[in-house]
Formats: C-alpha cells, sequence, structure tokens
C-alpha cells in the first residue's frame, strides 16, 4: 500500500511538473490604428490595456493614433496595423475606387455623431440657418460628403454654403476667433472644445446630423480580408474584450478616463469624461440593445450605404453586406 502512495504521488508531482513546464498560449499581438488622435473617445481601448481586459482575452494590444478615416484605411491595407477604426464611408469608397481589401468587422457607433460647431452668439440656430455662411472643411471630411442629405432635410440650398479648406488642428481656433462660422466635429468633441471657447470668452452650440434624420453608421472596426482568413480567433478574441472594455467604460467613467490619461497624459482628465460620456452615448443605444452591440440591421446597413454611395458616386446596385463580415462578434446576451 505504501509503494502504491508513493507511486500515485510521484505521478501526479511528474504531472504537475509538467503542467507547469508547459508554457501558457502566447497572446496575440495586436495593433490598433485609430482614425484620428487619442482623445476620450477612446478611453475603453486604452483602459482595457491597462486593466488586462484584453491581455485576458489572449490580445496583446498595441494602439497608434491615424490622421483620417481615409489614411487609416490604406495603412490597414499595407499592412501597417492589424485592426483600423475608420468611418463606414470611407470603406464603402475605398472597396470600390481603389479595390481596397478591407472589410467591416464591428460597429462602433450605432448612429452618427456627424455635426456642425457654431458659436452660441452666431445667432445660428438649425441647419436651415447656414444659407451664406462660411464652413471650414478638411480634405475627405465625410461632414461635407453627407451635408446634401441633411441640407435636403432641412430645405436648405447647400449651393449658398461657402466650404473653406482649413487644416484640421486650426479648425477649432478659426472657429472660435469667428473667422468661419461653422465647424465640422463629432459631437464627442464638444465638451473640450467648448472648454477652449470659454478660455476665450465664447461659448459653442453644435447641430447633430442625427436631428435631420440622419440616423446613418459611422464609427467602425476594420480588417484586411487575409486577417479574415489567417487570423479569425485573434478577431473574435479582440471583439470579445472589446465589449467587455465598453461595458467596464460603462459601469465606470472615472475609473476609464484616470487610466486613459494616465497612459495619454495631454488629454485632461475632464475631458475625457466629457468626450467619453458622449461615446457612450453612441454605443449604447436602442438600436445597439436591439441587433446586439457591435452588429448592425439590414435597414440601417442599406440606408447608410444609399447615402454614402449618393455622395460619393458610386455604384447604387452594390449590395453593402459585401463589405463587411459580423461573423466574430460575440453572441447578443
Amino acid at each position: 500500500m505504501p509503494v502504491l502512495r508513493t507511486t500515485i504521488l510521484a505521478a501526479a508531482a511528474a504531472a504537475l511538473t509538467a503542467a507547469l513546464a508547459t508554457p501558457a498560449a502566447a497572446a496575440d499581438r495586436v495593433h490598433l490604428m485609430l482614425d484620428w488622435i487619442p482623445t476620450g473617445d477612446y478611453a475603453p481601448y486604452y483602459a482595457g490595456m491597462a486593466t488586462g481586459i484584453y491581455q485576458k482575452n489572449g490580445i496583446e494590444l498595441r494602439i497608434s493614433r491615424g490622421n483620417g478615416s481615409g489614411d487609416t484605411l490604406s495603412k490597414l491595407a499595407g499592412g501597417a496595423a492589424d485592426i483600423g477604426m475608420a468611418d463606414i464611408s470611407a470603406l464603402f469608397t475605398a472597396r470600390q475606387r481603389a479595390n481596397m481589401p478591407v472589410k467591416m468587422i464591428a460597429a462602433v457607433y450605432a448612429h452618427s455623431p456627424h455635426s456642425l460647431f457654431v458659436r452660441k452668439d452666431s445667432g445660428i440656430t438649425n441647419f436651415a440657418g447656414l444659407e451664406g455662411k462660411r464652413i471650414g472643411i478638411t480634405p475627405g471630411n465625410s461632414h461635407k460628403l453627407y451635408f446634401p442629405a441633411v441640407a435636403a432635410a432641412a430645405k436648405t440650398d447647400p449651393n449658398k454654403i461657402e466650404w473653406v479648406t482649413v487644416d484640421g488642428s486650426s479648425m477649432a481656433a478659426l472657429l472660435i476667433s469667428g473667422r468661419i462660422d461653422a465647424a465640422p466635429f463629432y459631437s464627442t468633441n464638444f465638451y473640450y472644445q467648448n472648454k477652449q471657447a470659454k478660455r476665450a470668452g465664447k461659448e459653442l452650440a453644435f447641430l447633430p446630423f442625427v436631428e435631420a434624420g440622419f440616423s446613418i453608421y459611422s464609427l467602425s472596426f476594420h480588417t484586411t480580408e487575409a486577417t479574415i482568413k489567417n487570423r479569425p480567433d485573434m478577431l473574435r478574441n479582440f471583439l470579445k474584450a472589446t465589449r467587455e472594455a465598453w461595458e467596464a467604460a460603462r459601469a465606470n467613467p472615472q475609473a476609464t478616463c484616470e487610466a486613459h490619461v494616465k497612459a495619454v497624459p495631454e488629454v485632461e482628465l475632464d475631458d475625457c469624461l466629457g468626450s467619453l460620456k458622449a461615446t457612450l452615448g453612441f454605443i449604447f443605444t436602442d438600436h445597439s440593445a436591439s441587433v446586439g452591440l457591435g452588429n448592425v440591421s439590414d435597414e440601417r446597413l442599406k440606408k447608410t450605404y444609399e447615402v454614402v454611395a449618393a455622395a460619393q458616386s458610386l455604384d447604387a446596385a452594390v449590395d453593402p453586406r459585401s463589405a463587411i463580415d459580423m461573423s466574430f462578434l460575440p453572441p447578443k446576451p
């Protein structure tokens, strides 16, 4: 009996030693490229790294800033990143005009945060008040592409508006100083842009496109068709971790932004909180509750493509589902 017990214990010890000697599965290294600078809009991803959400899901995440949706998709297609954040309009356009082998794998915003910022003292309170005004714009900016649909809903003549091409970094300053009458921004940027205006003794307001009935998809996650084919498990793990990061941000915005500003010290905590809370309002909506976080409905996808196709002179007959692959999303709870 003692011999048998000794043998069993020895076998158990050997098994434990072997288990401890077996290395854990290595996390997938994933480079996420944003569509712009790392404001509080992106706090869930930085906080997700800091708190181990991505690591727990087998993802060793690295994040870099972007320079606009079109640039991010081009770099993604060229292999500079594994996953990119970009407006869905840039995806549809790049696939048709450049045959770019990139697909959307999840929606970030359930509806568009496109807006025009104006000074409160401008007297502009709706889109009908924009005729004869100067609106700043950056090259390829989706706000201008979408504006005809917004103008039509507001019965505004877009030909009576002067679009002024400016550098994106100077847009807010030009608006605050009164050199332009309106500037296109995501409404998630309102808090810190208005804070800047208040420092100059002014105050801003914003006109959301969605108030003109403009409910379309916008910011999304994208990857290449090669990554879809070769790294499906990585994509599933990334999106699962991202959903957890969104939920954690909603549960505790303060902690999320504290982690974000530690990683990105140029962002002030109150600015992060202002942007994050607005961003969460576009992620967690009645629509996303209905179709599932990150998922899309055929109806809204169809409307989105119709608007983009009209704005960009794309082939209206193309099925927008051909540009997306939502199979990597976690199942709806």
